[in-house]
């Protein structure tokens, strides 16, 4: 039998499935998978954070620290206020690395716990106290995210592939680079149930140093009247949102716990 070419009746180069269909259809399984990850990651924050030792979360605030901190920090007010900090760990918690406090010369009214025992504490905040007192009761509430693990949570994510890189490669590898170009202090933040449990950190914290919680509330008191556009603007902190309920909780632990008021410390009034 002779053979006859013959023409195809269609161009089979062009698909018979729509572009836009195929493209939604690409999208899609890429959303899919982008969602599995994100979710997988979530529990593997909360599987790893609890395991996390503190070598490998100091190994990884060699690249986070100067990122979050700035370039803004008085070297002076830090090592002045380092004894109270240094006085309140070592009689009164128990913490897996010895903390220190950077003072960043900054008008936010803000005071965050950052990885590797750094407690980052702003002039606005400094600015706005009149006691020790007030003051120790911040430093206690940032020991309390450490000591619960807190301010690894609120950095999530991004901490996994740091930790696991760093375990890996150690603390100066690219990863870890560039993993902590996307890792900002707008990530901190918490949730009611572990703001709670720092403040009654604190508060325990308080009564141990000075045998009373005096000067817990002042602080709370002063933002709720400030009339200042500075404070309007924030809620207690960004990071650390002031409620009524909250207040009202550190009232209540402070009966059940038998912790009454006393004698105030006045700040220096150089710091």
């Amino acid at each position: 039998m002779k053979f006859i070419p013959r023409r195809p009746t269609g161009n089979i180069n062009v698909t018979k499935t729509s572009a836009i269909r195929e493209f939604l259809a690409l999208a899609g399984g890429l959303l899919a998978i982008i969602l599995v990850l994100y979710l997988s990651l979530g529990v593997a924050v909360e599987i790893l954070v609890p395991h996390l030792s503190a070598g490998i979360e100091q190994a990884m605030a060699v690249n986070l620290l100067p990122r979050m901190m700035g370039k803004e920090i008085d070297d002076t007010k830090s090592r002045e206020l380092q004894p109270l900090l240094d006085r309140l760990q070592e009689h009164c918690t128990k913490l897996p690395y010895h903390c220190t406090i950077k003072v960043s010369s900054s008008p936010k009214v803000n005071a965050l716990a950052l990885p590797g025992g750094t407690i980052l504490i702003f002039s606005g905040l400094l600015d706005t106290l009149t006691s020790e007192n007030e003051l120790a009761f911040v430093l206690g509430h940032e020991m309390g995210h450490f000591a619960h693990r807190d301010h690894l949570r609120g950095l999530g994510r991004g901490l996994v592939f740091m930790a696991i890189s760093t375990a890996l490669f150690g603390p100066h590898n690219q990863i870890n680079r560039l993993a902590a170009r996307f890792l900002n202090l707008t990530e901190l933040s918490f949730s009611r149930h572990q703001e709670t449990a720092a403040d009654h950190f604190a508060l325990e914290v308080l009564h141990c140093t000075y045998g009373h919680v005096g000067g817990a509330l002042t602080f709370f008191e002063k933002l709720a009247a400030a009339k200042h556009s500075r404070y309007n603007k924030i809620s207690f902190f960004s990071s650390h949102p002031l409620t009524p309920e909250r207040v009202h909780d550190l009232q209540v632990y402070s009966r059940q716990r038998g912790f009454g008021s006393g004698k105030l410390t006045p700040l220096r009034d150089n710091l």
